[in-house]
């Protein structure tokens, strides 16, 4: 036998536990990935078949927490499998089944935090307090529910910013859900006209009955009058846009007849103080 494959052979051999531990990973890894794709495929499927409108946002956020955590048992095992073929691994396994009351105290008290969000993932994907693409409110932030983790919950606000919820939070603290039972949302739109100006002739331009918009004075104040109307919108993701349009429109309309409108009132900023008169005395100045 050459000597190249005695040295080969040598190599196997002194680190079969290892090359047969890289393996078990490696095809860990690829059985984690075929399955994952194999769930997401049958998900497509079963939305093409319910009327080529896709998943229900119920159906797709269990979806993607059955995904994940099929993922994350199939690589926690193949680590496991992988791990046991070391023999100072099973004897330290070993020592470890045998106090695991303790170890499991021990672990419980480390990953407090991260279990907890772990569960409250596993709550809100069953019972579905909100739901992938549901218009939320949290802490004052108001966007749509983007992405449903086993830890954390992604919410994209409506300026384009992510705020990454963790999911204990969400379980913890009041969480108001604009579409949980109607995915429409009510977009309010808002134009300013100066003081003294016809108000009755502008909401005329504003309303459009066949939108069912109809406009109202919201406030009046030393700036001037502002009009607001509400107008249902079916897809949350389309409510900057569609305000944004009906105020342009407007604005166009007010102008056209002679009624100047702004977006937004004056800014009034506080006069400036008058300058104190300078302490130094005369005989100083000289």
């Amino acid at each position: 036998m050459p000597m190249a494959d005695l040295l080969i052979a040598g190599l196997i051999d002194d680190n079969r536990d290892t090359i047969t531990a890289a393996g078990t990973l490696v095809l860990a890894a690829l059985f984690a990935h075929l399955v994952d794709r194999m769930i997401r495929r049958r998900g497509r499927v079963a939305g093409e078949r319910a009327g080529g409108q896709g998943l229900s946002p119920e159906a797709d956020t269990r979806l993607r927490l059955v995904r994940r955590l099929t993922f994350g048992v199939i690589i926690l095992l193949g680590i496991a499998l992988a791990l046991g073929q070391f023999d100072a691994v099973k004897r330290v396994a070993t020592t470890v089944l045998a106090s695991s009351a303790v170890l499991g105290l021990v672990i419980g008290f480390a990953a407090r935090a991260t279990l907890a969000n772990a569960v409250a993932g596993v709550l809100l994907a069953i019972t579905q307090p909100i739901r992938v693409g549901d218009l939320v409110t949290f802490s004052k932030e108001t966007g749509i529910v983007e992405d449903v983790r086993l830890a954390y919950t992604t919410i994209r606000l409506d300026n384009g910013r992510r705020l990454v919820v963790p999911n204990e939070k969400l379980v913890q603290n009041p969480v108001e859900n604009h579409t949980v039972v109607d995915p429409r949302v009510q977009v309010e739109a808002s134009v300013w006209l100066p003081p003294g100006a016809n108000a009755d002739r502008a909401m005329e331009l504003i309303a459009d009955p066949e939108r069912e918009i109809d406009a109202t004075v919201a406030e009046v104040d030393r700036f001037g009058i502002r009009l607001s109307a509400y107008l249902w919108c079916d897809d949350p993701q389309e409510r900057a846009p569609l305000a944004a349009r009906l105020r342009a429109q407007w604005l166009r309309k007010l102008r056209a007849e002679g009624l100047s409108s702004t977006a937004v009132p004056p800014f009034d900023p506080e006069p400036a103080p008058e300058p104190e008169d300078d302490p130094v005395s005369e005989g100083d100045r000289t």
